[in-house]
């Protein structure tokens, strides 16, 4: 990956360097298909936490509570992201010190989502390939050590580019920014981009070995005569969507690469072009993904379509969670 800014710098490219040159209907209207999609899809995200949470068997079993921790950091991921571009199609400028906590927070939550993913996949290989250990292996308890492993690994780039900023960066903090809140506005030198670089390398080759390995292991269980093929048809399955949602993640990295491209051959939709892969690569994959997971869930999905019609459609039933 030859450039592997996180995905949100578009923000600055794609709004600060042509802002001046849409009119004023055409940025608004363009800011409306951002922000609605986006609102409608935290408003699910919104109903699927509460889902999440007002079940004891949600709470309770380590699956749902590794989706809940994946739909939490892509909510925040999509509300600073969404942040950054209406600061950008407004023409507003922030204090420097705002714009860092904003990035910063986009930065840490932007690796979240591919290290639960992991996690998740583990999870199943767990449930297929050593059932009568996985009760005693993935409790409550500990799958919230390893979400707070994910979390402070996640923070490790999100310090270490923090502290290049104070150490590196001679812009003052406490002043007013003289263009659009970004990345390539807050991080000027190359450096950065090799920590990226290496940072975000580092996670999607072991994330990627990881789902692999599982779906791998799973399907070699498979072949044995005494395993239930329908239940480790679905956890297989379900390792093959987090291997996809996994790809997905990745694209997002592509974005800037992307635009540079745009840019430098010079093309007369460019500013369309962006927005529209803004659009696909950073905002539907994080409102999509744990969407789809949630519906292929039946136990889920009763509950969500309960909460999604006020309880005008159907009726909560109690539910049997399955371990596998």
């Amino acid at each position: 990956m030859s450039n592997t800014t996180p995905p949100f710098q578009l923000l600055s490219n794609n709004v600060s360097l042509t802002n001046q040159r849409l009119a004023v209907p055409i940025r608004t209207f363009m800011g409306f298909l951002s922000v609605s999609p986006c609102l409608l899809f935290l408003y699910i995200n919104t109903i699927m936490l509460y889902s999440l949470k007002s079940k004891p068997m949600f709470r309770e079993t380590s699956r749902y509570i590794l989706f809940g921790n994946l739909l939490f950091a892509d909510t925040i991921l999509l509300l600073t992201s969404q942040l950054l571009y209406i600061l950008a199609v407004a023409g507003l400028f922030v204090i420097r010190y705002i714009c860092v906590m904003i990035v910063l927070v986009a930065i840490f939550t932007s690796a979240v989502s591919p290290l639960n993913l992991s996690v998740m996949s583990l999870e199943r290989y767990v449930a297929i390939c050593y059932p009568l250990r996985h009760a005693s292996i993935v409790t409550p308890r500990t799958t919230g050590v390893v979400i707070a492993v994910v979390w402070i690994l996640c923070s490790l780039n999100t310090i270490i580019k923090l502290v290049m900023l104070l150490v590196l960066e001679s812009m003052p903090l406490d002043q007013f920014m003289q263009e659009f809140c970004s990345t390539s506005e807050l991080f000027h030198l190359k450096i950065h981009n090799q920590v990226d670089n290496v940072f975000i390398s580092i996670v999607f080759m072991t994330v990627g070995f990881i789902i692999i390995y599982s779906y791998i292991a799973m399907m070699m269980v498979a072949k044995s005569a005494s395993a239930d093929k329908d239940i480790n048809s679905k956890a297989r399955n379900t390792v093959l969507l987090h291997l996809i949602q996994l790809g997905l993640s990745l694209s997002s990295t592509l974005v800037p690469t992307i635009v540079s491209a745009l840019k430098s051959r010079a093309m007369d939709k460019a500013t369309q072009i962006e927005y529209i892969v803004f659009i696909i690569l950073i905002i539907l994959p994080r409102c999509l993904s744990p969407l789809i997971y949630g519906l292929r869930d039946k136990a889920f999905r009763h509950i969500l379509m309960y909460h999604l019609t006020c309880g005008l459609r159907c009726a909560v039933e109690p539910i049997k969670i399955s371990s596998y």
